[in-house]
C-alpha cells in the first residue's frame, strides 16, 4: 500500500476484519505473552512495561488498523497523530538502548499475530477477502516501520550528539583544570590510575587542493582511529587542526608507538604529529596537556620529522625554548633571514637532521650543493657559525623562541 490512502476494500473484507474488533484485548495479550517472549531482552523487562506499556501500544495499533479497515472511507489519509504512540515508544526504546532491529521485529511479529487471528475467523470462500486484508497489513507496516525507524534514528542521533558533547565538555574541563579531580563524575572516566595525555597536530590540507569537507572529516577519522587503537571510546577534544585526548591508564595500544601512529597516519595524514605525556593522577592532566602541546611545538620548530614525540626526544630543544631575559636577543639573531622562508626551512631541516646535509637535501628535494649554498648564505647574513657547536645551539634556540613568539 502506498501509505497515503487505504485501498478500496470489499464489503467481505470489512466484515471479516470486523470479527476481530471485539478480540483486540485477546490478540494484544497473545502478542505480549507469547509472540514477543523469545525476543532478546524481553524477559528482563519489568512486568509493568510488558503488561502495561507494551500491551497498551499493541491495543492501540490493533484498534487503529481495524477501525480504518472497517469504518474508514477509501480516500481517508492516515494522520501523523495515528502513529504518535509508536513514535513515543520508539524514542523510549532508543533511549533505553534496545536495538532497532528488535523494535522492528516486535512490530512485524504483532502483524503476524493479527494475520493469524484474521485467518482463524475467516470462513470458507473468504480467501479473496483475506488477500485484500493481507495487502492492507503489508501497506500499514510500511507506515509503521517508517514512523518507528525515523523516530528511533532521530532520537538515537540526538542522544549520541548529547553524549559526545558531554564527553567533550568533560575533557575540556579536565584539560583546562576547571574540573577538580574529586568532582569527576563517577563511572564517566577511569582515571584513578592516571592517564596518557595526547596532543595531536594535523598539517593544513587547503594547500593540497582538497575540499574543506575533507578537513572537516579529519576529527571524526582521528577519533575513530584512536578508538580502534585503544579498543575503547577515547575521550578527546579534536578539530581539523588537531587537539588533545585523555586515555585512562598508561599503556599504549598493542604494537606500541607504531600501533598508535600508523592508524592516525592512515586516517588523517602521513605528516600527523603526536605527543604523548603521562599524567600520574587526574590533577596532573592539565600540566601534561600543556607539556604535550609544547613538545609538539618544539619538535616542529626544531625540524624533527612528523611522527610520535616524547619529552625525552626533545629535551635540549625544550630547554632552549624556555624564555628569559636573553630570549629576545637570541631570537633576533635570525632577523636577517626572517623574510627568506627557503633559508628558514633549510636551517630548520638541517638542525632537525642533526646537521646531516644529505638528509636535509633529501627531505627538501634539493641537491646537497644547494643545501651547502643556503647554509653558507645563512651564516653570511646572520653571523652564526653553523660549523661550531656554539653557533648551532644559538641557531636552534633562536628558531624555537621565534616559533613560540609567532
Amino acid at each position: 500500500m502506498a501509505a497515503d490512502t487505504l485501498p478500496v476494500l470489499s464489503d467481505a473484507a470489512r466484515a471479516l476484519a470486523a470479527r476481530c474488533e471485539h478480540k483486540v484485548n485477546e490478540i494484544a495479550r497473545t502478542m505480549t505473552t507469547r509472540a514477543f517472549t523469545d525476543l532478546p531482552g524481553y524477559a528482563e523487562l519489568p512486568a509493568d512495561v510488558k503488561e502495561g506499556e507494551l500491551a497498551a501500544t499493541a491495543r492501540h495499533g490493533l484498534r487503529l488498523l481495524l477501525r480504518r479497515v472497517v469504518h474508514a472511507t477509501p480516500a481517508e489519509r492516515p494522520e501523523r497523530g495515528d502513529f504518535e504512540r509508536f513514535r513515543e515508544r520508539a524514542a523510549q526504546r532508543a533511549e533505553e538502548g534496545l536495538p532497532l532491529h528488535l523494535v522492528l521485529r516486535s512490530h512485524l511479529r504483532g502483524t503476524a499475530v493479527l494475520w493469524r487471528a484474521l485467518r482463524e475467523v475467516a470462513r470458507p470462500g473468504e480467501e479473496a477477502a483475506l488477500a485484500e486484508l493481507a495487502d492492507v497489513l503489508i501497506g500499514v507496516q510500511e507506515d509503521i516501520v517508517g514512523a518507528v525507524s525515523e523516530t528511533y534514528l532521530d532520537e538515537q542521533s540526538t542522544l549520541a550528539a548529547e553524549h559526545r558533547e558531554e564527553r567533550r565538555a568533560l575533557v575540556r574541563a579536565l584539560l583546562d583544570g576547571s574540573l577538580p579531580p574529586d568532582r569527576l563524575p563517577a563511572g564517566r572516566l577511569s582515571l584513578a590510575d592516571g592517564a596518557l595525555v595526547l596532543a595531536l597536530h594535523f598539517p593544513p590540507e587547503g594547500a593540497a587542493g582538497r575540499p574543506p569537507v575533507a578537513a572537516q572529516r579529519r576529527p571524526r577519522r582521528a577519533q575513530a582511529a584512536l578508538d580502534r587503537a585503544f579498543g575503547t571510546e577515547v575521550p578527546a577534544l579534536l578539530d581539523d587542526t588537531g587537539g588533545h585526548a585523555v586515555v585512562p591508564g598508561h599503556r599504549l595500544p598493542p604494537g606500541g608507538d607504531d600501533g598508535l601512529l600508523s592508524p592516525l597516519r592512515r586516517a588523517c595524514s602521513p605528516d600527523v604529529r603526536l605527543a604523548v605525556v603521562s599524567a600520574a593522577a587526574p590533577r596532573d592532566i592539565p600540566g601534561a596537556a600543556r607539556t604535550a602541546s609544547e613538545v609538539l611545538r618544539v619538535a616542529r620548530a626544531g625540524g624533527l620529522p612528523p611522527g610520535l614525540h616524547r619529552l625525552d626526544d626533545v629535551l635540549l630543544e625544550y630547554h632552549l625554548s624556555r624564555r628569559d631575559a636573553s630570549s629576545e636577543r637570541i631570537a633576533a639573531l635570525l632577523d636577517p633571514i626572517a623574510d627568506r622562508q627557503d633559508l628558514v626551512e633549510t636551517l630548520r631541516t638541517y638542525l632537525g637532521s642533526r646537521l646531516e646535509r644529505r638528509s636535509t637535501a633529501r627531505q627538501l628535494g634539493l641537491h646537497p650543493n644547494t643545501v651547502d649554498n643556503r647554509l653558507a648564505r645563512i651564516c653570511e647574513l646572520t653571523g652564526l657559525d653553523l660549523a661550531a657547536p656554539h653557533g648551532t645551539a644559538l641557531a636552534l634556540a633562536a628558531l624555537l623562541l621565534r616559533d613560540d613568539a609567532g
